[in-house]
């Protein structure tokens, strides 16, 4: 067994260790995780697995290669948090080998290594692997395609590397086909913007574009042919119509300033983001295969950041193809700065110091805030009575839970200590290992705490609903989480009616509603048959009983 096996073996098993514990210690978030969770539930309910589904009605705003995945995963482990999320630990586990496969052959097994840790041991990149929402596959086939394209690209003789280019299309079909044509779109824009900047050199044939695109079509398509062959052609329209939406437009409310990418990066990248800034300059002594593939994850990076940055919906996960690029560049540039052929800059330390603390004290900051938030509530300074009766909400912190703010402040003490005294290495390596540790911690003490905020007396009664047979809906806020705490069978719609027949058409059975306090007195009023049953933590819970039972 060779020594890249070896450690691939060693990552994996890792990985297994970081990714799968606790997998399942905390509710689905609403709305992305539940979301997609719920499309899975409906496939195994409904046994069609041909056309994705929420409320039993046709879904058209994603393409079914994750939430298959998911269904997959719910078969084997049953309708649960640990099998939404699995196939995104699986992710992780895959993308680690990945990357420092990659990076080996890049150059060595220390950039490989380095790239494996400062992917896991930055804040976001690491998180997304505990999550359930489709971005961590997308973004892997996009890489992945990018990869075989700057292989290719690189070859002594292109004509020899048809394998390149099949692979590359088969992965960017694969990205189609989970999340949508924006896979194309990135890569796409990537091989341009690669094109332009050698003076418009030949890098493909038109032989090799007609097998990509047969590939491309035929595995990026698949199941938009599909569609149309079983005459849901409105689905596909509708599909489109939300990805210009998307693009153009705030969609639900998610906007925010062009730098919102950026800032989301330069954070929740942390620590690599920070190494990743003195990356991005010009090595002209640089080894020429490896100076070409850093080429393409700028301008991979340039892209995503750019592209995102442009468009009116304004999401965290927007940017999160960026992660690879990012933290190639600051594996690349942490392997020069510990050999010696980049200078460590006193800014370095600076921002490590500053963000690092900042991350420790919003961390520990939730403790605080419930162990005063009386007086918090008293001084008026919340404006949002929904939020002020989140606050409100019965949890338990004790001195325990702010400790991995306080560890890792301490922790950015130690590395600061250890920048000064030159020992650039053990600095480097405790901050991402640091860093890790602590996004672990705050995965498993802190996220719990505060999803029984957010969303617990909710999912209680959704959960509590499960063996009475009756409908359920929300009233005057989006959610997926009753479809899916519920375990609903049928749809709430009728002759698409939405939630009007709930409130005013003839019942079979009873139906429950979840409004938020701001706006129940309201609904009370204009639909008096709604009888409050109670209220708890900003959610007001009512129902609709049928005139005759």
């Amino acid at each position: 067994m060779n020594k890249t096996v070896s450690y691939s073996i060693l990552i994996s098993i890792l990985c297994c260790l970081l990714f799968l514990p606790f997998l399942g210690s905390v509710h689905l978030f609403d709305w992305d995780e539940i979301n997609f969770a719920e499309c899975a539930r409906e496939m195994l309910v409904s046994n069609n697995y041909s056309v994705v589904t929420i409320n039993f009605l046709p879904f058209w705003e994603k393409p079914p290669l994750f939430i298959w995945l998911q269904a997959l995963s719910m078969n084997m482990f049953g309708v649960n948090e640990f099998a939404a999320r699995l196939p995104n630990a699986i992710c992780g586990i895959i993308t680690a080998v990945v990357l420092f496969n990659i990076g080996t052959k890049l150059k060595n097994t220390q950039l490989g290594l380095l790239w494996v840790l400062t992917y896991v041991g930055s804040f976001l990149p690491h998180f997304y692997f505990k999550s359930g929402i489709i971005d961590p596959w997308f973004n892997l086939f996009i890489f992945l395609g990018i990869y075989f394209m700057a292989l290719h690209a690189n070859a002594k003789t292109n004509n020899t590397t048809n394998k390149n280019i099949l692979l590359s299309a088969l992965f960017i079909g694969l990205g189609i086909l989970t999340k949508g044509p924006v896979a194309f779109l990135i890569y796409f824009l990537c091989v341009l913007v690669y094109w332009v900047s050698t003076k418009f050199k030949k890098v493909v044939s038109l032989k090799q574009i007609a097998h990509g695109a047969i590939v491309l079509f035929l595995v990026g398509g698949f199941w938009f042919i599909l569609q149309v062959l079983m005459g849901h052609t409105d689905i596909i329209i509708d599909f489109v119509n939300y990805q210009i939406r998307l693009l153009t437009t705030e969609d639900s409310g998610h906007g925010g300033p062009i730098y919102y990418h950026l800032l989301v990066l330069l954070l929740g990248c942390f620590p690599a983001s920070i190494f990743a800034i003195s990356g991005f300059k010009n090595d002209s002594n640089e080894e020429p295969s490896l100076a070409h593939f850093k080429k393409w994850m700028v301008i991979l990076f340039a892209v995503v950041l750019i592209l995102f940055s442009l468009v009116k919906t304004k999401i965290v996960h927007y940017s999160s193809l960026c992660y690879f690029p990012l933290t190639f560049i600051a594996a690349y540039s942490i392997e020069k700065i510990i050999s010696g052929e980049f200078t460590w800059k006193k800014w370095m330390g600076w921002f490590i110091g500053i963000i690092g603390i900042t991350i420790g004290l919003v961390i520990s900051l939730p403790a605080f805030i419930d162990w005063n938030k009386e007086k918090i509530i008293a001084s008026n300074l919340i404006k949002d009575d929904f939020a002020v009766e989140n606050l409100k909400a019965t949890v338990h912190w004790s001195a325990y839970d702010v400790l991995p703010g306080i560890i890792y402040m301490i922790g950015i003490s130690i590395v600061l200590l250890l920048l000064k005294k030159k020992k650039l290495k053990n600095a480097i390596v405790g901050l991402f290992m640091l860093s890790l540790i602590t996004v672990n911690l705050v995965s498993i003490i802190v996220v719990p705490k505060i999803e029984q905020y957010s969303q617990g007396a909710a999912i209680e009664f959704y959960t509590s609903l499960q063996n009475e047979d009756c409908y359920v809906e929300t009233l005057g806020f989006k959610s997926y989480a009753h479809f899916f705490y519920k375990q609903t069978k049928e749809s709430n719609t009728i002759n698409n009616a939405g939630n009007e027949w709930l409130l005013n058409g003839t019942l079979d059975k009873p139906a429950y509603f979840v409004c938020k306090i701001n706006n129940a007195e309201e609904y009370l009023k204009s639909y008096p048959q709604l009888k409050e049953i109670y209220k708890k933590n900003g959610f007001v819970f009512l129902v609709r009983k049928p005139r005759f039972r």
